[in-house]
């Protein structure tokens, strides 16, 4: 432990974001920094406890004192290598993570906890700005082909500790870019694809091959695949939107979230959208119906297209303040969070329910709702409406960000035949589908999670692959931490 007293004497500081007036009027990171100095402080405030819980906290079990000591003492290199050996992607996770190794910091009790996901962003920032980040391909080649189908965070962890493993990986994604969730569906005001193109790119040096505009399972036949590979691993992710089902859905201006959101990255990009396929919020009066992440990068993005206003209403009561009897530390608190999205301009709300949609020549002008209250009957939640509290809303665009429902049923699953659970992921045994040889993980295993739970996801599916293959492992494993 560097300064035993850094948690008495040095504060809680974290980087100002760039001004409201500025960030809205481009694309690019949000965050501020913090001088080499600065973040400094902020490690000698770890207090290397005795039973550090942000261990349990973080799923991919990060050494968090140890590189918070190593960041107090200015050394860079080493906090990069204790980093990298438990996290594939910390540039990604450093930014979007909601860093739940916070919330069960020991200094969380009664005070506030240690800037860890600041920590980690700047080791890895610092450790490519000085050129320690490169190529770790394997000494030597197993000869055993494993497929990823999916190239989001699971797949690209389980695609990189294996191709480390020593097998030759080929990496499968429908979409014209690699990168999943992590090049369509996050901002790039939170996760410049820059960040991405760089991993992608060591990647590929370190001898990971990635195969764009392949549908398995549609215009990929699946079983052509298995016959290729030694083993082939599901990591499609959980891409089946929430959908409402009232009166007026169908009319023009309703979309997924995700819809919304993947366009805007690809104007980003520099692709060209079709005019009547686009959308966008420039000018209109905008409602995201979904209260998560999601549906806070869509305020973020209409509010960067110039909407005329924007609306977030969650059919859930509105989180309390703080900690209560219900969320003890060190579990995560579902607490009020305000991101950084919502707080550039947003109306929420909360207890809504959408009841139903009109409109005028077959395009949404209202929406029409109730609100709700929450009680517990029989330790479950009861939906009540409120009566004589229907109100509605002039609208024009309406994002559904209420969550998601799981993998596609049809394409590779179908033609698989592997077994689901009652929520319609795959289920697992070791990460072993049904079907020998073929293996899940992500939130196609999981269900709709964090980027952090893929990485670990992706992590554990490559050493049950490489047990698989070669009779063991020599792959670190990180067991599921018991909160969180």
């Amino acid at each position: 432990m560097g300064k035993i007293t850094g948690f008495l004497e040095i504060p809680r500081e974290t980087p100002a974001a760039r001004p409201v007036e500025e960030r809205l009027k481009d694309w690019c990171e949000f965050e501020g920094k913090l001088p080499i100095a600065k973040l400094q402080e902020q490690g000698a405030r770890c207090m290397d406890c005795g039973v550090p819980f942000c261990h349990s906290g973080c799923p991919l079990g990060n050494h968090i004192p140890d590189w918070n000591d190593l960041v107090y003492r200015g050394k860079w290199r080493e906090a990069f290598q204790r980093l990298q050996a438990t996290n594939n992607f910390p540039e990604f996770t450093g930014r979007v993570c909601p860093a739940p190794c916070e919330e069960a910091c020991v200094l969380n009790i009664n005070n506030d906890p240690v800037a860890i996901k600041l920590i980690e962003k700047n080791i890895i920032d610092q450790a490519f700005s000085e050129g320690l980040v490169g190529p770790m391909g394997p000494t030597q080649r197993s000869g055993k082909r494993v497929a990823v189908i999916g190239s989001g965070p699971s797949g690209l962890a389980c695609a990189q500790q294996l191709n480390r493993a020593g097998h030759l990986v080929t990496v499968f994604e429908r979409a014209d870019r690699p990168g999943g969730l992590l090049r369509y569906g996050i901002p790039d005001f939170k996760l410049q694809k820059s960040q991405l193109d760089r991993r992608l790119d060591l990647m590929t040096a370190e001898g990971v091959t990635f195969q764009v505009n392949t549908h398995v399972g549609s215009d990929t036949p699946l079983g052509a695949l298995r016959r290729q590979f030694d083993a082939v691993v599901l990591t499609g992710g959980s891409t089946r939107p929430r959908d409402l089902p009232v009166p007026g859905r169908e009319l023009q201006g309703i979309h997924f979230a995700m819809e919304f959101l993947e366009q805007q990255n690809r104007r980003v990009a520099g692709d060209s959208i079709d005019p009547l396929t686009s959308i966008t919020a420039t000018g209109k009066r905008v409602v995201v119906l979904g209260g998560g992440d999601t549906g806070s990068d869509c305020v973020g993005t209409a509010n960067r297209q110039g909407a005329a206003s924007v609306h977030q209403w969650e059919l859930l009561a509105r989180p309390p303040d703080r900690r209560t009897d219900e969320m003890p530390w060190p579990n995560y608190p579902m607490i009020l969070r305000t991101s950084s999205s919502q707080e550039e301009g947003v109306e929420r709300r909360y207890g809504v329910l959408t009841k139903t949609f009109s409109g005028e020549d077959g395009v949404v002008k209202k929406l029409h709702a109730i609100q709700v209250e929450w009680e517990r009957k029989d330790s479950r939640p009861v939906m009540r409406e409120v009566p004589g509290s229907e109100f509605e809303l002039d609208v024009d665009l309406v994002l559904l960000a209420m969550g998601f429902l799981g993998p596609e049923q049809n394409g590779m699953i179908r033609e698989l035949g592997v077994a689901l659970d009652a929520r319609g992921n795959v289920t697992t045994s070791g990460f072993m589908t049904s079907v020998p040889g073929v293996f899940a993980a992500g939130d196609m295993r999981r269900g709709q999670s964090l980027v952090v739970w893929a990485i670990w996801e992706g992590r554990e599916a490559a050493r049950a692959v490489d047990e698989y293959l070669m009779g063991k492992s020599l792959l670190m494993s990180t067991p599921a931490p018991l909160v969180g």
